[in-house]
């Protein structure tokens, strides 16, 4: 993950670099806000939580009316599932910590005002994080599985973006959704608790993440 992070930095000092002496809408940008993460699986019952993204890009012409941005963004992300905790029925927090890597072209609606983008994103994350005190809660939608069974989630995803960023110059708020791509719960299959426990259940998830966040041009 370090070696990721230094690579990334490196390219966004190459590319800042070269942007200077451009048109005003060469821009780096940092920003931040809020996500909500939803998992679209018949396996669970998922409740969207709120969660975070923080992270920096940078944004430049093209060709034409086309801009394209390249950007790395670390979120925690939140979803909750109904769960047994001795006699009593609650709801089991799971945050995912990930590193968004990804490269947008965007179709310049009002310049510096309103642009449209989509594109793909590079999605590295951990395994899901639960609190130690609800590792032995039992799921209500898999009594067989406690909540630690289900944290092995893939690590390595492919999501597609669509969103718009409106606002000034130096100040615009970016909305987004992102769909994944690939089986976010693939890697269940290779969990021996869920194997012994669940042998007979095909596991299949992916993720919805819609985001806003206000970003700073430089």
């Amino acid at each position: 993950m370090k070696k990721l992070v230094f690579v990334v930095i490196a390219l966004f000092s190459i590319v800042s670099f070269g942007q200077r002496g451009f048109k005003d809408s060469n821009r780096i940008g940092i920003g931040g806000g809020l996500t909500q993460m939803n998992i679209y699986t018949s396996n669970f019952n998922i409740k969207p939580e709120q969660g975070w993204m923080a992270g920096m890009h940078v944004r430049g012409n093209y060709y034409n009316d086309w801009q394209m941005s390249f950007g790395m963004f670390f979120t925690d992300s939140n979803f909750s599932l109904q769960s047994y905790k001795g006699l009593s029925k609650v709801d089991t927090n799971f945050k995912l910590s990930a590193v968004q890597i990804y490269l947008l072209p965007g179709y310049v609606i009002s310049q510096n005002h309103f642009n449209v983008e989509f594109g793909p994103v590079l999605q590295i994350n951990d395994k899901l994080k639960i609190s130690k005190d609800d590792e032995n809660n039992i799921l209500v939608d898999h009594p067989t599985l406690q909540a630690k069974d289900i944290t092995q989630v893939t690590k390595i995803n492919a999501n597609i973006y669509a969103g718009i960023n409106v606002g000034i110059t130096n100040f615009r708020l970016r909305l987004g959704y992102q769909y994944g791509l690939n089986n976010f719960f693939g890697n269940y299959k290779n969990v021996e608790e869920i194997k012994t426990k669940a042998p007979n259940e095909k596991f299949k998830g992916n993720l919805g993440i819609l985001s806003g966040q206000l970003t700073i041009y430089l």
